[in-house]
Protein backbone atom coordinates (compact mmCIF):
# COMPACT_ATOMS: atom_id res chain seq x y z
CA UNK A 1 0.00 0.00 0.00
CA UNK A 2 1.53 3.30 -1.06
CA UNK A 3 1.35 6.37 1.18
CA UNK A 4 -1.23 8.99 0.26
CA UNK A 5 0.40 12.23 -0.94
CA UNK A 6 -1.25 15.62 -0.49
CA UNK A 7 -3.07 16.44 -3.75
CA UNK A 8 -2.97 20.16 -4.50
CA UNK A 9 -5.23 21.32 -7.31
CA UNK A 10 -4.90 24.67 -9.08
CA UNK A 11 -8.38 24.95 -10.58
CA UNK A 12 -8.94 27.39 -13.43
CA UNK A 13 -12.63 27.57 -12.48
CA UNK A 14 -14.38 26.18 -9.40
CA UNK A 15 -15.90 23.09 -10.99
CA UNK A 16 -12.91 20.76 -10.80
CA UNK A 17 -14.15 19.50 -7.44
CA UNK A 18 -17.17 18.01 -9.20
CA UNK A 19 -16.20 14.39 -8.49
CA UNK A 20 -14.98 14.64 -4.88
CA UNK A 21 -16.37 15.70 -1.49
CA UNK A 22 -15.57 16.78 2.09
CA UNK A 23 -12.58 18.92 1.10
CA UNK A 24 -11.73 22.61 1.09
CA UNK A 25 -11.97 25.07 -1.80
CA UNK A 26 -9.69 28.10 -1.37
CA UNK A 27 -10.48 31.36 -3.16
CA UNK A 28 -7.36 33.07 -1.77
CA UNK A 29 -3.75 31.90 -1.97
CA UNK A 30 -1.80 33.88 0.61
CA UNK A 31 0.57 31.65 2.59
CA UNK A 32 -1.72 31.48 5.65
CA UNK A 33 -4.75 30.36 3.63
CA UNK A 34 -2.66 27.76 1.79
CA UNK A 35 -1.52 26.42 5.16
CA UNK A 36 -5.19 25.92 6.11
CA UNK A 37 -5.57 23.73 3.03
CA UNK A 38 -2.38 21.79 3.73
CA UNK A 39 -3.41 21.12 7.36
CA UNK A 40 -6.91 19.93 6.47
CA UNK A 41 -7.73 16.27 7.09
CA UNK A 42 -8.83 15.67 3.48
CA UNK A 43 -6.08 14.34 1.14
CA UNK A 44 -7.07 16.90 -1.51
CA UNK A 45 -7.81 20.62 -1.67
CA UNK A 46 -8.49 23.12 -4.44
CA UNK A 47 -7.09 26.59 -5.09
CA UNK A 48 -9.61 28.43 -7.26
CA UNK A 49 -7.45 30.62 -9.51
CA UNK A 50 -10.25 31.31 -12.04
CA UNK A 51 -7.59 31.80 -14.71
CA UNK A 52 -9.82 30.63 -17.56
CA UNK A 53 -11.68 33.94 -17.20
CA UNK A 54 -8.62 36.16 -17.63
CA UNK A 55 -5.96 37.04 -20.19
CA UNK A 56 -2.86 34.85 -20.70
CA UNK A 57 -0.39 37.26 -19.09
CA UNK A 58 -2.55 37.57 -15.97
CA UNK A 59 -3.10 33.79 -15.85
CA UNK A 60 0.67 33.35 -15.93
CA UNK A 61 1.16 35.92 -13.15
CA UNK A 62 -1.47 34.40 -10.86
CA UNK A 63 -0.21 30.84 -11.37
CA UNK A 64 3.32 31.93 -10.48
CA UNK A 65 2.06 33.81 -7.42
CA UNK A 66 0.17 30.73 -6.20
CA UNK A 67 3.22 28.51 -6.70
CA UNK A 68 5.57 30.97 -4.99
CA UNK A 69 3.33 31.09 -1.92
CA UNK A 70 2.70 27.36 -2.07
CA UNK A 71 6.42 26.65 -1.97
CA UNK A 72 6.69 28.67 1.25
CA UNK A 73 3.61 27.01 2.79
CA UNK A 74 4.91 23.52 1.97
CA UNK A 75 8.24 24.32 3.62
CA UNK A 76 6.53 25.77 6.72
CA UNK A 77 4.36 22.66 7.04
CA UNK A 78 7.34 20.41 6.21
CA UNK A 79 5.39 18.60 3.49
CA UNK A 80 7.45 16.90 0.79
CA UNK A 81 4.97 14.25 -0.40
CA UNK A 82 2.55 15.99 -2.75
CA UNK A 83 1.14 15.98 -6.29
CA UNK A 84 0.25 19.10 -8.28
CA UNK A 85 -2.72 19.12 -10.64
CA UNK A 86 -3.52 21.95 -13.05
CA UNK A 87 -7.24 21.19 -13.35
CA UNK A 88 -8.89 22.52 -16.46
CA UNK A 89 -11.72 21.98 -18.90
CA UNK A 90 -12.54 18.47 -20.15
CA UNK A 91 -13.21 19.92 -23.61
CA UNK A 92 -9.57 21.14 -23.86
CA UNK A 93 -10.18 24.86 -23.32
CA UNK A 94 -7.83 26.84 -21.09
CA UNK A 95 -4.36 28.36 -20.81
CA UNK A 96 -2.24 25.37 -21.78
CA UNK A 97 0.77 25.32 -21.72
CA UNK A 98 1.00 28.68 -19.94
CA UNK A 99 -0.11 27.30 -16.58
CA UNK A 100 1.82 24.03 -16.63
CA UNK A 101 4.96 25.89 -17.78
CA UNK A 102 4.59 28.38 -14.92
CA UNK A 103 4.08 25.59 -12.35
CA UNK A 104 7.08 23.66 -13.69
CA UNK A 105 9.32 26.71 -13.55
CA UNK A 106 8.21 27.79 -10.06
CA UNK A 107 8.10 24.38 -8.36
CA UNK A 108 10.65 22.70 -10.60
CA UNK A 109 12.07 19.27 -11.11
CA UNK A 110 9.11 17.43 -12.67
CA UNK A 111 9.87 14.18 -14.44
CA UNK A 112 6.76 14.48 -16.61
CA UNK A 113 3.55 16.37 -17.15
CA UNK A 114 0.45 14.50 -18.32
CA UNK A 115 -2.65 15.60 -20.22
CA UNK A 116 -5.54 13.57 -18.79
CA UNK A 117 -8.73 15.32 -19.99
CA UNK A 118 -11.26 12.49 -19.52
CA UNK A 119 -14.36 13.37 -17.46
CA UNK A 120 -16.76 10.46 -17.51
CA UNK A 121 -19.71 12.12 -15.75
CA UNK A 122 -19.71 14.69 -18.55
CA UNK A 123 -19.38 12.14 -21.37
CA UNK A 124 -15.73 12.89 -22.20
CA UNK A 125 -13.23 10.06 -22.74
CA UNK A 126 -9.93 9.43 -24.54
CA UNK A 127 -9.19 6.50 -26.85
CA UNK A 128 -6.14 6.05 -29.13
CA UNK A 129 -5.02 9.48 -27.86
CA UNK A 130 -8.12 11.10 -29.42
CA UNK A 131 -10.35 12.99 -27.00
CA UNK A 132 -14.10 12.49 -27.47
CA UNK A 133 -17.27 14.18 -26.26
CA UNK A 134 -20.53 12.23 -26.39
CA UNK A 135 -23.00 14.47 -28.27
CA UNK A 136 -26.59 13.18 -28.42
CA UNK A 137 -25.30 9.67 -27.76
CA UNK A 138 -22.59 9.85 -30.44
CA UNK A 139 -18.86 9.92 -29.48
CA UNK A 140 -17.52 12.96 -31.33
CA UNK A 141 -13.87 14.10 -31.54
CA UNK A 142 -13.77 17.36 -29.59
CA UNK A 143 -12.31 19.37 -32.46
CA UNK A 144 -15.67 18.84 -34.22
CA UNK A 145 -17.70 20.27 -31.29
CA UNK A 146 -18.70 23.84 -30.42
CA UNK A 147 -15.96 23.97 -27.77
CA UNK A 148 -13.18 23.84 -30.37
CA UNK A 149 -14.65 27.02 -31.88
CA UNK A 150 -14.26 28.94 -28.60
CA UNK A 151 -13.27 32.52 -29.45
CA UNK A 152 -10.55 32.53 -26.74
CA UNK A 153 -9.41 28.89 -26.50
CA UNK A 154 -10.25 27.38 -29.88
CA UNK A 155 -8.19 24.55 -31.35
CA UNK A 156 -7.93 22.35 -34.45
CA UNK A 157 -6.90 18.94 -33.07
CA UNK A 158 -8.48 16.39 -30.73
CA UNK A 159 -5.63 13.91 -31.31
CA UNK A 160 -3.78 14.94 -28.16
CA UNK A 161 -0.16 14.82 -29.43
CA UNK A 162 -1.19 17.17 -32.27
CA UNK A 163 -3.09 19.32 -29.76
CA UNK A 164 0.10 19.60 -27.69
CA UNK A 165 2.13 20.63 -30.74
CA UNK A 166 -0.56 23.15 -31.72
CA UNK A 167 -0.81 24.72 -28.27
CA UNK A 168 2.95 24.78 -27.58
CA UNK A 169 3.46 26.32 -31.06
CA UNK A 170 5.81 23.49 -32.01
CA UNK A 171 7.93 23.64 -28.87
CA UNK A 172 6.80 20.07 -28.15
CA UNK A 173 6.46 18.04 -31.37
CA UNK A 174 3.59 15.59 -31.74
CA UNK A 175 6.03 12.70 -32.26
CA UNK A 176 7.81 13.52 -28.97
CA UNK A 177 4.69 13.05 -26.84
CA UNK A 178 4.53 9.81 -24.80
CA UNK A 179 1.22 8.06 -25.49
CA UNK A 180 -0.31 5.91 -22.76
CA UNK A 181 -2.94 3.91 -24.65
CA UNK A 182 -5.79 1.88 -23.15
CA UNK A 183 -3.77 -1.34 -23.39
CA UNK A 184 -0.90 0.31 -21.50
CA UNK A 185 -3.15 1.76 -18.82
CA UNK A 186 -5.01 -1.52 -18.28
CA UNK A 187 -1.96 -3.78 -18.22
CA UNK A 188 0.06 -1.39 -16.04
CA UNK A 189 2.56 1.29 -16.99
CA UNK A 190 4.69 1.64 -13.85
CA UNK A 191 7.93 0.69 -15.63
CA UNK A 192 7.37 3.37 -18.27
CA UNK A 193 6.49 5.96 -15.63
CA UNK A 194 9.74 5.28 -13.80
CA UNK A 195 11.74 6.00 -16.98
CA UNK A 196 10.25 9.47 -17.61
CA UNK A 197 12.44 12.52 -16.97
CA UNK A 198 12.98 16.19 -17.87
CA UNK A 199 9.27 17.09 -17.74
CA UNK A 200 8.42 14.75 -20.61
CA UNK A 201 4.91 15.35 -21.97
CA UNK A 202 2.52 12.40 -21.83
CA UNK A 203 -1.12 11.92 -22.90
CA UNK A 204 -3.35 9.32 -21.26
CA UNK A 205 -6.25 7.22 -22.56
CA UNK A 206 -9.22 6.41 -20.29
CA UNK A 207 -12.69 5.21 -21.22
CA UNK A 208 -14.06 4.74 -17.71
CA UNK A 209 -13.24 5.30 -14.04
CA UNK A 210 -11.65 1.85 -13.74
CA UNK A 211 -9.07 2.89 -16.37
CA UNK A 212 -8.34 6.07 -14.43
CA UNK A 213 -8.01 4.12 -11.19
CA UNK A 214 -5.45 1.78 -12.83
CA UNK A 215 -3.40 4.74 -14.03
CA UNK A 216 -3.63 6.53 -10.67
CA UNK A 217 -2.39 3.46 -8.79
CA UNK A 218 0.71 3.34 -10.99
CA UNK A 219 1.21 7.10 -10.59
CA UNK A 220 0.98 6.88 -6.78
CA UNK A 221 3.43 3.97 -6.75
CA UNK A 222 5.90 5.85 -8.96
CA UNK A 223 5.53 8.95 -6.77
CA UNK A 224 6.25 6.88 -3.66
CA UNK A 225 9.50 5.80 -5.38
CA UNK A 226 10.57 9.42 -5.86
CA UNK A 227 9.11 10.39 -9.26
CA UNK A 228 7.70 13.91 -9.46
CA UNK A 229 4.73 14.43 -11.79
CA UNK A 230 2.53 17.33 -12.88
CA UNK A 231 -0.95 16.89 -14.35
CA UNK A 232 -3.16 18.91 -16.67
CA UNK A 233 -6.44 17.12 -16.12
CA UNK A 234 -10.19 17.23 -15.84
CA UNK A 235 -12.00 16.02 -12.72
CA UNK A 236 -12.05 12.23 -13.11
CA UNK A 237 -8.32 11.85 -12.40
CA UNK A 238 -8.85 13.60 -9.06
CA UNK A 239 -11.35 10.94 -7.97
CA UNK A 240 -8.77 8.26 -8.64
CA UNK A 241 -5.86 10.07 -6.97
CA UNK A 242 -7.77 11.09 -3.83
CA UNK A 243 -9.19 7.58 -3.24
CA UNK A 244 -12.14 8.96 -1.26
CA UNK A 245 -14.98 6.78 0.05
CA UNK A 246 -18.55 7.50 -1.18
CA UNK A 247 -19.85 10.92 -0.17
CA UNK A 248 -21.63 10.96 3.22
CA UNK A 249 -24.75 12.77 1.97
CA UNK A 250 -26.84 11.22 -0.80
CA UNK A 251 -27.38 13.50 -3.80
CA UNK A 252 -31.15 13.04 -3.50
CA UNK A 253 -31.06 14.27 0.12
CA UNK A 254 -29.22 17.56 -0.35
CA UNK A 255 -32.53 19.34 0.37
CA UNK A 256 -31.81 18.66 4.07
CA UNK A 257 -29.27 21.50 3.95
CA UNK A 258 -31.71 24.04 2.48
CA UNK A 259 -32.66 26.93 4.76
CA UNK A 260 -36.28 28.00 5.11
CA UNK A 261 -37.50 29.87 2.05
CA UNK A 262 -37.28 29.33 -1.67
CA UNK A 263 -34.01 29.66 -3.53
CA UNK A 264 -32.46 31.68 -6.34
CA UNK A 265 -30.84 30.48 -9.57
CA UNK A 266 -28.20 32.59 -11.32
CA UNK A 267 -26.98 31.65 -14.83
CA UNK A 268 -23.94 33.22 -16.47
CA UNK A 269 -22.83 30.48 -18.88
CA UNK A 270 -24.11 30.92 -22.44
CA UNK A 271 -23.04 27.61 -24.03
CA UNK A 272 -25.76 25.77 -25.94
CA UNK A 273 -26.20 23.10 -23.27
CA UNK A 274 -26.82 25.71 -20.56
CA UNK A 275 -29.46 27.41 -22.68
CA UNK A 276 -31.28 24.09 -23.19
CA UNK A 277 -31.15 23.41 -19.46
CA UNK A 278 -32.38 26.89 -18.64
CA UNK A 279 -35.38 26.48 -20.94
CA UNK A 280 -36.29 23.18 -19.22
CA UNK A 281 -35.98 24.72 -15.76
CA UNK A 282 -38.26 27.60 -16.69
CA UNK A 283 -40.99 25.10 -17.61
CA UNK A 284 -41.38 24.51 -13.86
CA UNK A 285 -44.36 26.63 -12.74
CA UNK A 286 -42.62 27.61 -9.49
CA UNK A 287 -39.83 29.44 -11.37
CA UNK A 288 -39.88 32.82 -13.06
CA UNK A 289 -37.39 34.28 -15.54
CA UNK A 290 -35.32 37.39 -14.84
CA UNK A 291 -33.34 38.14 -17.99
CA UNK A 292 -30.49 40.68 -17.99
CA UNK A 293 -29.78 42.22 -21.38
CA UNK A 294 -25.98 42.39 -21.22
CA UNK A 295 -25.84 44.53 -24.36
CA UNK A 296 -26.82 47.42 -22.12
CA UNK A 297 -23.48 47.01 -20.32
CA UNK A 298 -21.67 48.23 -23.42
CA UNK A 299 -22.57 51.60 -21.91
CA UNK A 300 -20.92 51.37 -18.47
CA UNK A 301 -23.37 53.85 -16.94
CA UNK A 302 -26.18 51.29 -17.18
CA UNK A 303 -24.66 48.94 -14.59
CA UNK A 304 -26.19 50.40 -11.41
CA UNK A 305 -29.59 50.81 -13.10
CA UNK A 306 -29.52 47.17 -14.28
CA UNK A 307 -28.63 46.06 -10.75
CA UNK A 308 -31.47 47.94 -9.08
CA UNK A 309 -34.04 46.90 -11.71
CA UNK A 310 -33.00 43.24 -11.47
CA UNK A 311 -33.09 43.16 -7.66
CA UNK A 312 -36.48 44.86 -7.60
CA UNK A 313 -37.86 42.17 -9.91
CA UNK A 314 -36.18 39.40 -7.90
CA UNK A 315 -37.72 40.69 -4.67
CA UNK A 316 -41.18 40.84 -6.25
CA UNK A 317 -40.91 37.22 -7.48
CA UNK A 318 -39.42 35.99 -4.22
CA UNK A 319 -42.14 37.65 -2.12
CA UNK A 320 -44.70 35.77 -4.23
CA UNK A 321 -43.00 32.51 -3.09
CA UNK A 322 -41.62 31.83 -6.57
CA UNK A 323 -38.00 31.09 -7.50
CA UNK A 324 -36.26 33.88 -9.46
CA UNK A 325 -34.07 32.51 -12.26
CA UNK A 326 -31.61 35.27 -13.15
CA UNK A 327 -29.79 34.84 -16.44
CA UNK A 328 -27.77 36.85 -18.91
CA UNK A 329 -29.12 37.28 -22.43
CA UNK A 330 -28.26 34.25 -24.54
CA UNK A 331 -26.71 35.70 -27.69
CA UNK A 332 -22.91 35.91 -27.60
CA UNK A 333 -21.65 39.37 -28.52
CA UNK A 334 -18.75 39.86 -30.91
CA UNK A 335 -15.63 41.80 -29.94
CA UNK A 336 -12.62 43.14 -31.81
CA UNK A 337 -10.14 40.99 -29.84
CA UNK A 338 -9.79 38.50 -26.99
CA UNK A 339 -8.91 41.15 -24.40
CA UNK A 340 -12.08 43.11 -25.17
CA UNK A 341 -14.18 39.97 -24.74
CA UNK A 342 -12.54 39.03 -21.44
CA UNK A 343 -12.86 42.62 -20.15
CA UNK A 344 -16.55 42.64 -21.01
CA UNK A 345 -16.94 39.29 -19.25
CA UNK A 346 -15.47 40.88 -16.12
CA UNK A 347 -18.02 43.69 -16.40
CA UNK A 348 -20.89 41.19 -16.63
CA UNK A 349 -19.50 39.31 -13.64
CA UNK A 350 -19.27 42.48 -11.54
CA UNK A 351 -22.94 43.14 -12.21
CA UNK A 352 -23.96 39.56 -11.35
CA UNK A 353 -21.95 39.62 -8.10
CA UNK A 354 -23.53 42.94 -7.09
CA UNK A 355 -26.88 41.23 -7.62
CA UNK A 356 -25.81 38.22 -5.50
CA UNK A 357 -24.87 40.51 -2.61
CA UNK A 358 -28.25 42.22 -2.87
CA UNK A 359 -30.37 39.03 -2.82
CA UNK A 360 -32.96 38.57 -0.02
CA UNK A 361 -31.08 37.54 3.13
CA UNK A 362 -33.36 34.60 3.87
CA UNK A 363 -33.05 32.69 0.57
CA UNK A 364 -33.03 28.90 1.07
CA UNK A 365 -30.34 28.01 -1.49
CA UNK A 366 -28.39 29.41 -4.43
CA UNK A 367 -27.71 27.59 -7.70
CA UNK A 368 -24.85 29.10 -9.70
CA UNK A 369 -24.69 27.96 -13.33
CA UNK A 370 -21.38 28.37 -15.20
CA UNK A 371 -17.81 27.80 -14.07
CA UNK A 372 -16.62 31.41 -14.09
CA UNK A 373 -19.89 32.60 -12.56
CA UNK A 374 -19.55 30.03 -9.77
CA UNK A 375 -15.99 31.08 -9.00
CA UNK A 376 -17.07 34.70 -8.73
CA UNK A 377 -20.04 33.76 -6.52
CA UNK A 378 -17.67 32.14 -4.01
CA UNK A 379 -14.78 34.60 -4.12
CA UNK A 380 -16.57 37.91 -4.73
CA UNK A 381 -20.33 37.58 -4.28
CA UNK A 382 -20.04 35.64 -1.00
CA UNK A 383 -16.44 36.74 -0.21
CA UNK A 384 -15.43 33.28 1.05
CA UNK A 385 -11.67 32.71 1.56
CA UNK A 386 -12.45 29.00 2.02
CA UNK A 387 -15.56 26.87 1.53
CA UNK A 388 -16.28 23.29 2.58
CA UNK A 389 -17.46 20.97 -0.19
CA UNK A 390 -20.37 18.74 0.89
CA UNK A 391 -20.50 16.56 -2.22
CA UNK A 392 -22.45 16.31 -5.47
CA UNK A 393 -26.16 16.97 -5.91
CA UNK A 394 -25.89 15.52 -9.44
CA UNK A 395 -22.93 13.94 -11.23
CA UNK A 396 -20.51 16.81 -11.84
CA UNK A 397 -22.40 19.40 -9.74
CA UNK A 398 -20.87 20.31 -6.38
CA UNK A 399 -22.58 21.69 -3.27
CA UNK A 400 -20.69 23.88 -0.81
CA UNK A 401 -22.04 25.48 2.35
CA UNK A 402 -21.24 28.89 3.78
CA UNK A 403 -20.01 29.07 7.41
CA UNK A 404 -22.49 29.69 10.22
CA UNK A 405 -21.01 33.15 10.83
CA UNK A 406 -21.21 34.36 7.22
CA UNK A 407 -21.92 38.10 7.09
CA UNK A 408 -24.75 37.80 4.53
CA UNK A 409 -25.97 34.21 4.18
CA UNK A 410 -24.99 31.87 7.05
CA UNK A 411 -25.27 28.12 6.37
CA UNK A 412 -26.39 28.69 2.79
CA UNK A 413 -26.03 25.70 0.43
CA UNK A 414 -24.58 26.81 -2.92
CA UNK A 415 -24.55 24.62 -6.04
CA UNK A 416 -21.58 25.03 -8.39
CA UNK A 417 -22.97 23.85 -11.72
CA UNK A 418 -20.55 23.85 -14.72
CA UNK A 419 -21.84 25.26 -17.98
CA UNK A 420 -21.35 22.16 -20.11
CA UNK A 421 -22.36 19.34 -17.72
CA UNK A 422 -25.53 17.24 -17.67
CA UNK A 423 -28.41 16.52 -20.04
CA UNK A 424 -31.20 18.93 -20.93
CA UNK A 425 -33.07 18.07 -17.69
CA UNK A 426 -30.07 18.44 -15.37
CA UNK A 427 -30.67 21.98 -14.08
CA UNK A 428 -34.34 21.19 -13.47
CA UNK A 429 -33.31 18.01 -11.62
CA UNK A 430 -30.95 19.90 -9.32
CA UNK A 431 -33.68 22.44 -8.62
CA UNK A 432 -36.26 19.78 -7.71
CA UNK A 433 -33.73 17.96 -5.51
CA UNK A 434 -33.09 21.12 -3.51
CA UNK A 435 -36.77 21.90 -3.17
CA UNK A 436 -37.38 18.32 -1.99
CA UNK A 437 -40.09 17.82 -4.60
CA UNK A 438 -38.35 15.34 -6.88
Amino acid sequence: MTSQPQIIVLDDDPTGSQTVHSCLLLTQWDVETLQIGLKDSSPIFFILTNTRAIAPTEANRITREVCHNLKIALELEQITDFLIVSRSDSTLRGHYPIETDAIAEELGGFDAHFLVPAFFEGGRFTRDSIHYLVVNGVPTPTHLTEFAQDSVFGYKHSYLPDYVEEKTKGKIKSAEVERFLLADVRSGCLDRLMELKDNQCGVVDAENQADMNHFARDILTAASKGKKFLFRSAASLLTALAQLPPQPILAEEMFKYVRNGTGVVIVGSHVKKTTEQLEKLLENPSTEAVEIDVRLLLDRENSSLLRSQTLERVRRIYDADQTPVIFTSRQELEFADVKSRLDFGQKVSQLLMAIVRGLPKDIGFLISKGGITSNDVLSTGLALPTARLLGQVLAGCSVVITPDDHFLFPNLPVVLFPGNVGNAEALATVYTRLTGKE
